[in-house]
């Protein structure tokens, strides 16, 4: 038996277990494609089952979004508190998924409880999902986004809370801290350097569709302690795809100095850059967030008084619960589905998903004439026939929002004749587009 000292939500926590060696196996020479067919599940359905928590319907106008929490941390310690409050209040339904070990284990093994919540949110939303994660949170989406590809359809935006994309800057220290003491499967694979991580940004670290938000903080002391460039920084990502937003608070609020568990729980500006993004087509536009998120300190959702003890509780862990913990003195081998095989044969039949979603605009009159005004009658539905409020609606230079009744009239005088093509966005759905013409006045007779 040996005990490892690990971090878990800013807080100390003491942890006793046996050691529990990586797993023998070969690592892989090369990555899976991004097209390789999704793996089976290693974990038992009841246990991923048990771990997603939902409201009764996700069924609505407004994108249901997944919480996932941070290394050590319980959804409830992460979110109950503040996220959950928040988004409640803007009538957005979401989800938590508890990662087993409260994401202390293979992180790997937490990927697949991130998949099956994206598979099972989507099926019951009949749309695309949007997540929201803090540290590793953050950063174990994309784990499920690179190897059950099919995932890639259902998600609409990832939002990263000071999210672990390269890992802990202290690799070597912390390998070299497992070996002789051991350590949490997670702290080994979250080492700045590991296969895991390496595994994580092969080929591409963001993937087209998906709009990518990470947002960190210049006063992080886990994942940037020294203060780098947000470019160089850990939580951010670069790729060829994907639309990607990387963010330091500070730049946008100057005055919150918000630290790494700070930027995932009560920070305005995180959470003023987030709605942002969840409210808006692509990823959070900073400038537009400023105003929002520099109004005030905390976010909305936190009670100041209870500060103290929701702090207090993050990371708790029972004496049961600290003893499960798997401790490891080298990282976790990779599966063998991230080279390309499979540890089981996936399914011979193909995963079967409710076929997308999509919006539908709906312009009347279709035939404008130049230099004359006009009121255009506006309507956006989804392709299943129901109404899609706050869709943003261009036509013409000129920008709206759909009402709850999916409808809005536009006044306007067209300048130029031609064609032009209104389109609309939003709601989690990809965009889509009605054709107007523009014709010229007819001539007056003398």
């Amino acid at each position: 038996m040996a005990a490892a000292t690990i971090l878990a939500g800013g807080g100390a926590v003491a942890l006793t277990a046996p050691y529990g060696g990586a797993a023998e196996g070969d690592q892989p020479a090369t990555y899976a494609p991004l097209r390789n067919a999704p793996p089976a599940y290693s974990q038992a359905p009841a246990a991923l089952a048990a771990a997603l928590k939902c409201p009764p319907s996700l069924a609505g106008n407004r994108t249901p979004v997944l919480l996932i929490a941070g290394t050590g941390v319980t959804p409830e310690q992460n979110f109950d508190w503040n996220w959950k409050i928040a988004l409640a209040k803007r009538g957005i339904p979401q989800c938590t998924i508890a990662l087993p070990y409260q994401g202390l284990g293979d992180i790997q093994v937490a990927g697949e409880y991130v998949a099956y919540a994206i598979r099972t949110m989507y099926g019951a939303a009949g749309r695309k999902i949007s997540i929201v994660g803090h540290s590793q949170g953050g950063m174990v989406p994309r784990w499920a986004l690179r190897f059950w590809g099919d995932t890639r359809a259902m998600v609409d935006d990832v939002i990263g809370l000071a999210p672990s994309n390269h890992g802990t800057p202290a690799g070597d220290a912390t390998m070299s801290s497992c070996r002789s003491s051991g350590c949490p499967a997670a702290y080994a694979q979250l080492a700045a350097g590991s296969r895991f991580l390496e595994a994580l940004n092969s080929r591409f670290e963001a993937f087209d569709g998906i709009s990518y938000t990470n947002i960190r903080t210049k006063t992080d002391e886990i994942l940037d302690p020294g203060g780098v460039p947000t470019a160089q920084a850990s939580t951010s990502l670069t790729s060829p795809q994907g639309r990607i937003t990387n963010v330091a608070i500070q730049d946008v609020c100057p005055a919150d100095q918000s630290g790494h568990r700070l930027v995932g729980t009560i920070s305005n500006t995180a959470f003023e850059l987030a709605m942002d993004a969840l409210t808006h087509d692509g990823p959070a536009d900073p400038g537009r967030a400023k105003a929002a998120a520099c109004a005030t300190t905390l976010m909305p959702g936190v009670d100041p008084n209870g500060l103290q003890g929701n702090f207090s509780r993050l990371g708790a862990m029972s004496d049961a619960a600290k003893a499960a913990v798997p401790i490891v003195r080298e990282e976790p081998a990779l599966k063998a589905y991230v080279g390309g095989r499979f540890d089981v044969e996936p399914p011979d039949a193909a995963i079967v998903t409710p076929p997308l979603e999509r919006a539908q605009l709906t312009i009347q009159p279709t035939r404008l004439t130049a230099g004359r005004r006009v009121t255009l009658r506006i309507r956006v539905t989804s392709s299943n026939g129901r109404a899609l409020s706050r869709q943003r609606v261009r036509v013409l230079g000129r920008s709206t929002r759909t009402g709850r009744d999916g409808r809005v009239r536009l006044k306007l005088r067209p300048k130029k004749a031609g064609k032009t093509v209104a389109q609309t966005s939003g709601n989690g759905l990809p965009v889509a587009k009605a054709t107007i013409r523009v014709v010229h006045a007819p001539k007056k007779r003398s």
